[in-house]
Protein backbone atom coordinates (compact mmCIF):
# COMPACT_ATOMS: atom_id res chain seq x y z
CA UNK A 1 0.00 0.00 0.00
CA UNK A 2 1.19 3.83 -0.99
CA UNK A 3 0.04 5.19 2.24
CA UNK A 4 0.01 3.03 5.62
CA UNK A 5 1.57 3.68 9.14
CA UNK A 6 4.52 1.45 8.12
CA UNK A 7 5.02 2.88 4.47
CA UNK A 8 4.67 6.54 6.40
CA UNK A 9 7.40 6.06 8.64
CA UNK A 10 9.69 5.30 5.45
CA UNK A 11 8.66 8.13 3.53
CA UNK A 12 10.09 9.88 6.60
CA UNK A 13 13.38 8.73 6.46
CA UNK A 14 13.05 10.18 3.35
CA UNK A 15 11.45 13.19 4.01
CA UNK A 16 14.24 13.80 7.27
CA UNK A 17 17.21 13.90 4.59
CA UNK A 18 17.18 17.91 4.16
CA UNK A 19 16.80 17.98 7.94
CA UNK A 20 19.75 16.07 8.60
CA UNK A 21 22.11 17.37 5.98
CA UNK A 22 20.58 21.05 6.43
CA UNK A 23 21.27 21.33 10.37
CA UNK A 24 25.00 21.35 9.16
CA UNK A 25 24.87 24.14 7.59
CA UNK A 26 22.55 26.70 9.88
CA UNK A 27 24.17 29.42 11.90
CA UNK A 28 23.88 27.14 15.09
CA UNK A 29 26.89 26.60 17.11
CA UNK A 30 29.15 23.77 15.68
CA UNK A 31 28.38 21.31 18.83
CA UNK A 32 24.52 22.27 18.66
CA UNK A 33 25.00 21.54 14.85
CA UNK A 34 26.28 17.88 16.21
CA UNK A 35 23.99 17.07 18.60
CA UNK A 36 20.86 18.08 16.60
CA UNK A 37 22.29 16.41 13.35
CA UNK A 38 22.86 12.99 15.25
CA UNK A 39 19.38 13.25 17.25
CA UNK A 40 17.46 13.49 14.03
CA UNK A 41 19.80 10.94 12.43
CA UNK A 42 19.24 8.17 15.17
CA UNK A 43 15.73 9.49 15.17
CA UNK A 44 14.95 8.49 11.72
CA UNK A 45 17.65 5.61 10.97
CA UNK A 46 15.11 4.38 14.43
CA UNK A 47 12.45 4.48 11.52
CA UNK A 48 13.85 1.61 9.62
CA UNK A 49 12.92 -0.73 12.22
CA UNK A 50 9.74 0.72 13.51
CA UNK A 51 8.66 0.64 9.73
CA UNK A 52 9.67 -3.21 9.59
CA UNK A 53 8.02 -3.85 12.74
CA UNK A 54 4.89 -2.58 12.27
CA UNK A 55 4.56 -3.97 8.82
CA UNK A 56 4.81 -7.29 10.07
CA UNK A 57 2.72 -6.39 13.62
CA UNK A 58 -0.50 -5.13 11.91
CA UNK A 59 -0.09 -7.45 8.76
CA UNK A 60 0.68 -4.34 6.06
CA UNK A 61 3.18 -5.55 4.08
CA UNK A 62 3.46 -4.08 0.57
CA UNK A 63 5.73 -4.95 -2.21
CA UNK A 64 5.91 -0.85 -2.04
CA UNK A 65 7.25 -0.76 1.49
CA UNK A 66 9.17 -3.57 0.42
CA UNK A 67 10.82 -1.65 -3.02
CA UNK A 68 10.93 2.04 -0.82
CA UNK A 69 12.14 0.76 2.32
CA UNK A 70 16.04 0.09 1.56
CA UNK A 71 15.78 3.07 -1.31
CA UNK A 72 15.33 5.44 2.38
CA UNK A 73 17.85 3.60 4.00
CA UNK A 74 20.45 4.35 1.58
CA UNK A 75 19.22 7.93 0.73
CA UNK A 76 19.95 8.52 4.51
CA UNK A 77 23.33 6.43 5.15
CA UNK A 78 24.46 8.32 1.57
CA UNK A 79 23.45 12.23 2.57
CA UNK A 80 25.30 11.24 5.84
CA UNK A 81 28.12 9.90 4.65
CA UNK A 82 28.41 12.81 2.52
CA UNK A 83 27.84 15.43 4.70
CA UNK A 84 30.79 13.72 6.98
CA UNK A 85 33.43 14.26 3.83
CA UNK A 86 32.40 17.74 3.26
CA UNK A 87 33.06 18.23 7.13
CA UNK A 88 36.51 16.27 6.74
CA UNK A 89 35.25 13.77 9.45
CA UNK A 90 35.19 10.54 6.52
CA UNK A 91 37.56 9.91 4.20
CA UNK A 92 36.31 9.86 0.84
CA UNK A 93 37.58 6.93 -0.08
CA UNK A 94 35.68 5.17 2.65
CA UNK A 95 32.32 6.78 1.88
CA UNK A 96 33.05 5.69 -2.15
CA UNK A 97 33.33 1.99 -1.00
CA UNK A 98 30.44 2.32 0.78
CA UNK A 99 28.31 4.13 -1.09
CA UNK A 100 29.59 2.64 -4.91
CA UNK A 101 28.58 -1.04 -2.48
CA UNK A 102 25.08 -0.01 -2.15
CA UNK A 103 24.58 0.71 -6.16
CA UNK A 104 26.43 -2.49 -6.80
CA UNK A 105 24.26 -4.67 -4.96
CA UNK A 106 20.77 -2.70 -5.51
CA UNK A 107 21.74 -3.28 -9.14
CA UNK A 108 22.82 -6.98 -9.07
CA UNK A 109 19.55 -7.64 -6.66
CA UNK A 110 17.97 -5.81 -9.64
CA UNK A 111 19.17 -8.08 -12.60
CA UNK A 112 18.87 -11.26 -10.12
CA UNK A 113 15.48 -10.62 -9.83
CA UNK A 114 14.53 -9.80 -13.45
CA UNK A 115 15.86 -13.55 -14.33
CA UNK A 116 14.19 -15.06 -11.31
CA UNK A 117 17.23 -16.05 -9.02
CA UNK A 118 16.67 -13.14 -6.50
CA UNK A 119 17.19 -16.28 -3.78
CA UNK A 120 20.90 -15.95 -4.59
CA UNK A 121 21.37 -12.49 -3.45
CA UNK A 122 18.87 -12.35 -0.77
CA UNK A 123 19.92 -10.81 2.51
CA UNK A 124 22.88 -12.28 4.60
CA UNK A 125 24.01 -11.66 7.80
CA UNK A 126 26.89 -10.33 7.04
CA UNK A 127 25.13 -7.52 5.12
CA UNK A 128 22.71 -6.78 8.32
CA UNK A 129 26.26 -6.52 10.26
CA UNK A 130 28.07 -4.14 8.28
CA UNK A 131 24.62 -2.24 8.58
CA UNK A 132 24.40 -2.46 12.34
CA UNK A 133 28.27 -1.30 12.28
CA UNK A 134 27.52 1.61 9.89
CA UNK A 135 24.50 2.64 11.53
CA UNK A 136 26.54 2.78 14.79
CA UNK A 137 29.47 4.42 13.09
CA UNK A 138 27.97 7.27 11.28
CA UNK A 139 25.81 8.92 14.52
CA UNK A 140 29.56 8.72 16.41
CA UNK A 141 31.06 10.62 13.73
CA UNK A 142 27.94 13.56 13.60
CA UNK A 143 28.25 14.03 16.84
CA UNK A 144 31.86 14.28 16.93
CA UNK A 145 33.00 15.05 20.94
CA UNK A 146 33.12 12.87 23.69
CA UNK A 147 29.64 11.01 24.79
CA UNK A 148 29.28 11.43 28.74
CA UNK A 149 32.69 12.52 29.19
CA UNK A 150 34.06 9.20 28.35
CA UNK A 151 33.45 7.99 24.80
CA UNK A 152 35.71 9.69 22.26
CA UNK A 153 32.84 9.69 19.40
CA UNK A 154 35.15 10.52 16.31
CA UNK A 155 37.96 7.91 17.09
CA UNK A 156 35.30 5.12 17.69
CA UNK A 157 33.26 6.35 14.70
CA UNK A 158 36.55 6.36 12.68
CA UNK A 159 37.33 2.96 13.92
CA UNK A 160 33.81 1.30 13.28
CA UNK A 161 33.20 3.26 9.65
CA UNK A 162 36.27 1.42 8.58
CA UNK A 163 35.35 -1.61 9.97
CA UNK A 164 31.92 -0.88 8.05
CA UNK A 165 33.99 -0.27 4.89
CA UNK A 166 36.00 -3.62 5.12
CA UNK A 167 31.92 -5.40 6.34
CA UNK A 168 30.78 -3.70 2.52
CA UNK A 169 33.41 -5.27 0.55
CA UNK A 170 33.28 -8.13 1.99
CA UNK A 171 29.59 -8.73 1.62
CA UNK A 172 29.74 -7.52 -1.49
CA UNK A 173 32.13 -10.25 -2.96
CA UNK A 174 29.87 -12.86 -0.36
CA UNK A 175 26.76 -11.30 -2.92
CA UNK A 176 28.84 -11.42 -6.20
CA UNK A 177 30.41 -15.40 -5.52
CA UNK A 178 26.53 -16.13 -4.92
CA UNK A 179 25.21 -14.52 -7.93
CA UNK A 180 28.33 -15.73 -9.85
CA UNK A 181 26.70 -19.44 -11.07
CA UNK A 182 23.47 -17.10 -12.34
CA UNK A 183 25.73 -14.57 -14.14
CA UNK A 184 28.03 -17.19 -16.08
CA UNK A 185 24.81 -19.57 -17.16
CA UNK A 186 23.43 -16.02 -17.81
CA UNK A 187 26.55 -14.43 -20.04
CA UNK A 188 27.24 -17.60 -22.24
Amino acid sequence: MFFNLPTLFTWARIVAIPLVVGVFYTTLAPQTQNVVGTALFILFALTDWADGYLARKLNMTSAFGAFLDPIADKFLVTAALLVLVHLGRLNSLVALVIIGREIAISALREWMAQIGASRSVAVHVLGKLKTVVQMVAIPFLLYNGKLFGLIDTALWGTVLIWIAAVLTIWSMVYYLQKALPEIRARVR
